[in-house]
């Protein structure tokens, strides 16, 4: 299939003629039979989409779980499981299909990351073998269905607090698992409410009257279908969307589990009650511990993505669909996509979900190589904890931006039910919550590199980071990103010197990747010597902290764009040449430069864009979205959204 051919415009453009096909093997990759296997799946089973609106609540809570129990049966969700236990030893393979399987129903989505994301990577990743044989093979296949017991009513982002208390008993051998008031009880858990018999359960462990921190355990929450004694669950009831999904809040009173519950990858505790780890220091051995859950992260920032490909195909071919309104008094009505200010609304959007999708593929393979040991040096695992708290957070804000924009693009249509928005909407707009608040991940990544991911960033509370930032880093950030430096380092990058104001270099992808990485750069240095100067005024730590967070998240969201446009520049490169290497670079520079003009106040304001040259950026945008219109069906229909997944006959026809 190739796209609409048109006459070449003036000043010699030529229309690239897109293959969708090959293009669709390029975004699916090394995981196309994966993905392909998930397409096949989300067809068969596409009623559920209907079913989400007419059944009643429990009904459809109970069709999620029998679907996430026959995908299991397909080899679909066990694919990150070792081979012995019936997974496919696959971890990037794991998350090529959690994206794909974006695209259907967003609660069998969730109900497959909670049951082989969540409660499965904390059995896979922080137990041991004996964990592993009693609970894998029958976790694989939905038989045993479980829960990720983290979040509690008081504390979600900072676990480290949390109030669920296991204490050990050495004369019985066992924790004893109590919920501490109503701000400890775990809730908002998926599988909670209905499903789950098991729970993980992350509790501060105390041994002989002394606190070792945050540890999981394996707490059964239901026997035989009833509640397990001590063990309180209430339903969470009917949420703005996933209501497939049986939320819940889960007490403890007094649970006794044997000792042999404790996930003791890192930690364990002798029969005698004599706690022992591998790592000695207990901040360094919570960070690992959560740094084995990264997975989720990475996975939510790709269903993020997808969901909003679903979004822009459906508005994208409504727009090639839909008139409105004449453009002569003789001619036709106008299709929406040939105005230019519909062209602004989708194509950018549409540029962005492809740099975030080449981004995402960065992502997926920096997990796969350090969890299957490829790369098990402590700084990969480290900037792969950072890439994947920052490219979740853009992940999905882009899903929520797109969605919403979407649906406006297809005015009163688009509102009704039939179609995917009113789902889309509602139930990927957590998106941005779980698996951490986005805001506190872009923090996350700003402490990476202010820390220059120094190991003894491991060891640190935010407090501690910020001595550590401020007496020992900041001058080293001040140097690698002197003003002067800087300005010699965008210099070489530049394709004609210092000449920032001459319009021939816009479309070159280095003059591109050069201002971006300046505004990264020189905000990092800013937040550095403000945090430097607070604390050399003797002012406190958290204050000074709190004083630059809105510094600090501009620091990490133009680390992650600059990121992201490395990703897409890179993609391009390494293409064949011809009309997909052609269509990719218009979006690529749509991306970059719409990218800079969304930001062009910093730019200007930093003596990085003139009036004349950030004129010039607008005009290029609009440039690049009329070269972009004609090729936009095909670019969505690479995405290879199963047609019966939009789901709306009278916007897409």
């Amino acid at each position: 299939m190739t796209t609409d051919k048109t006459s070449p415009a003036p000043g010699g453009y030529t229309q690239p003629e897109l293959d969708v096909r090959a293009l669709t093997e390029v975004l699916d990759g090394e995981y196309a039979e994966v993905r392909d296997l998930v397409r096949s799946n989300l067809v068969a089973h596409a009623s559920v989409l209907d079913e989400a609106d007419e059944l009643g609540i429990d009904a459809y809570r109970e069709r999620v779980r029998e679907l996430v129990v026959e995908m299991a049966a397909t080899g679909q969700t066990g694919m990150g499981f070792p081979r012995q236990y019936g997974g496919g030893g696959d971890v990037g393979a794991s998350i090529a299909a959690f994206e794909t399987l974006a695209f259907g129903d967003l609660s069998v989505l969730v109900k497959v990351g909670v049951q082989f994301g969540l409660f499965g990577g904390a059995i896979l990743h922080l137990g041991t073998e004996r964990h592993h044989d009693a609970y894998l093979p029958d976790l694989i296949t939905g038989k045993l269905m479980g829960c990720f017991a983290m979040t509690e009513t008081g504390h979600g982002s900072n676990v480290q607090a949390l109030g669920t208390v296991a204490r050990y008993d050495a004369a019985e051998q066992e924790f004893v698992i109590t919920t501490e008031g109503d701000q400890a009880r775990k809730d908002y858990i998926g599988n909670a409410a209905r499903h789950g018999e098991l729970a993980v359960v992350f509790a501060q462990l105390e041994v002989g009257g002394a606190a070792e921190g945050v540890h999981a355990f394996v707490v059964p929450i239901r026997v035989g279908g009833e509640v397990a004694p001590g063990v309180g669950i209430e339903d969470d009831g009917r949420k703005m969307g996933l209501n497939g999904v049986d939320n819940g809040r889960i007490r403890f009173d007094g649970v006794r589990v044997p000792r042999e519950a404790l996930l003791n990858r890192f930690a364990d505790v002798t029969p005698e009650g004599v706690y022992r780890s591998t790592i000695d220091n207990p901040d360094r051995r919570f960070f690992t511990m959560l740094g084995t859950l990264v997975q989720g992260r990475v996975s939510v920032g790709g269903a993020g993505v997808g969901a909003a490909k679903v979004a822009l195909a459906v508005a994208t071919k409504y727009a090639l669909r839909r008139r409105q309104f004449a453009a002569s008094s003789q001619g036709e009505e106008q299709l929406l996509l040939d105005y230019g200010l519909h062209q602004r609304r989708l194509l950018p959007l549409i540029a962005r979900t492809y740099a975030l999708h080449f981004a995402q593929d960065v992502v997926r393979t920096q997990l796969h190589d350090v969890f299957s040991g490829i790369e098990d040096d402590p700084q990969a695992r480290r900037r792969l904890e950072s890439r994947a708290a920052g490219t979740k957070a853009l992940g999905t804000w882009h899903a929520t931006r797109v969605i919403q924009e979407c649906r406006e693009a297809c005015g009163g249509a688009g509102y009704l039910a039939v179609n995917r928005f009113a789902a889309l909407k509602a139930d990927s707009d957590i998106f941005t919550t779980f698996e951490g608040d986005n805001h506190v991940l872009l923090q996350l990544v700003a402490k990476g590199l202010l820390t220059d991911y120094a190991s003894e960033f491991e060891d640190l509370d935010q407090l501690g980071m910020v001595r550590y930032v401020t007496n020992l880093a900041v001058e080293t950030v001040i140097e690698k990103t002197s003003a002067h430096k800087l300005l010699e380092r965008v210099r070489d990058l530049l394709p004609g010197g210092d000449a920032w104001d001459q319009e021939a270099g816009l479309l070159d992808s280095e003059y591109q990747l050069a201002m971006v990485r300046y505004r990264e750069e020189h905000l990092l240095a800013g937040v550095a010597r403000r945090l430097k100067s607070g604390i050399d005024r003797k002012r406190d730590a958290g204050a000074v902290f709190s004083e630059v967070q809105d510094h600090v998240i501009a620091v990490a969201h133009a680390h992650v764009e600059r990121l992201v446009l490395e990703a897409f520049v890179e993609k391009v490169r390494t293409l064949p040449e011809g009309g997909n290497k052609v269509a990719l670079g218009l979006l690529c520079d749509l991306f970059a430069l719409s990218t800079i003009e969304a930001d062009r106040a910093w730019f200007m304001e930093h003596g990085r864009l003139t009036v004349q040259r950030s004129k010039a950026i607008t005009r290029e945008v609009n440039d690049l979205c009329r070269k972009v219109r004609p090729l936009a069906g095909a670019l969505v229909d690479a995405w290879g959204v199963p047609a019966v997944m939009l789901r709306a006959p009278d916007l897409v026809g």
